[in-house]
């Protein structure tokens, strides 16, 4: 089977080492077995995303050195594909509309004795708007009342196998629990579609095999890997390598304004020294490597 992996950044700042390191890893797997490596921006979040930083993207990897196979797939143009898989779930009953604000989710939450928590730590959504009576929530609707998308997690597992697994590198199978999600957001308010929905929808469009990225979205995994059973989409092979840190062991973040590619480049670092100091090269096929502080 010919690998294939991708790198699918958010235009949301500037690419900075950890994309880097996310990015070399992806490319050299596909590369080194002779598969393909795509690159993808995922830009469906219209009040943090930039065109200055989706157009900078290409520009920094290919200083970098790295090249991608095919056309760059801009997520914000394929919104109707999106749509398409939300309307399915929907006529199947998997989904339905939440109206709550993060107040009136706070308020419920903090009415309950034990709320359940989530793989973030944040409590779960109570399912106040699942509990909606149909006349309730068509009214609602048909008013145009601002809402999300909401999958019904309960239903949901009800028309999946019992168990669901993936592989991942350097274990045999991974068994999942997306329960663990609760009802998660498939659309939000102010976005088409969630990142859970286009990434796992777009892997499969684009007929990813191997899927590397860093090990804080291992968790994720699992919700993904039902998505993939209720639309019949295939499951590549999951690899999650370690972050990227500071000296300090801190997580390299836009937030913690991590030195930016274009920061480097301007002060004359040389790609290929940047390359063997994030990733030295190592023989064909070899294991994703561990993150190491920078």
């Amino acid at each position: 089977m010919t690998v294939v992996t991708r790198f699918a950044p958010s235009p949301t700042g500037y690419l900075h080492l950890g994309h880097a390191f996310a990015a070399l890893t992806a490319w050299r797997r596909a590369r080194a077995a002779g598969g393909r490596f795509l690159l993808r921006l995922e830009d469906i979040d219209p009040g943090r995303c930039r065109a200055e930083y989706a157009a900078a993207i290409p520009e920094d990897l290919a200083w970098l050195g790295l090249d991608w196979d095919g056309d760059i797939r801009v997520q914000s143009a394929h919104l109707a594909e999106y749509q398409a898989v939300l309307a399915q779930l929907a006529g199947r009953g998997l989904v339905y509309p939440c109206f709550c604000t993060r107040a009136d989710i706070a308020r419920e939450v903090a009415a309950s004795a034990a709320a359940p928590h989530g793989p973030d730590g944040a409590p779960l959504y109570p399912g106040t708007c699942r509990r909606l009576p149909d006349r309730r929530r068509a009214a609602r609707l048909a008013a145009g009342e601002p809402h999300a998308l909401r999958l019904d997690m309960a239903r949901a597992l009800s028309v999946v196998p019992a168990r669901l697994r993936y592989e991942e590198e350097g274990e045999r199978q991974v068994d999942c629990d997306p329960a663990r999600f609760g009802d998660a957001v498939l659309a939000r308010k102010d976005a088409p579609a969630s990142y859970h929905l286009c990434v796992t929808h777009d892997d499969a469009r684009q007929g990813v095999t191997l899927v590397t990225r860093g090990v804080d979205l291992k968790p994720a995994t699992d919700l993904h890997r039902l998505l993939q059973a209720l639309m019949g989409w295939p499951v590549p092979r999951y690899a999650h390598h370690a972050l990227l840190t500071d000296p300090a062991g801190r997580r390299l973040a836009k937030r913690d304004h991590a030195a930016t590619l274009r920061e480097l480049r301007a002060a004359g670092t040389a790609p290929a020294e940047l390359r063997d100091r994030l990733l030295p090269a190592g023989p064909p096929g070899a294991a994703t490597p561990r993150a190491a502080p920078i």
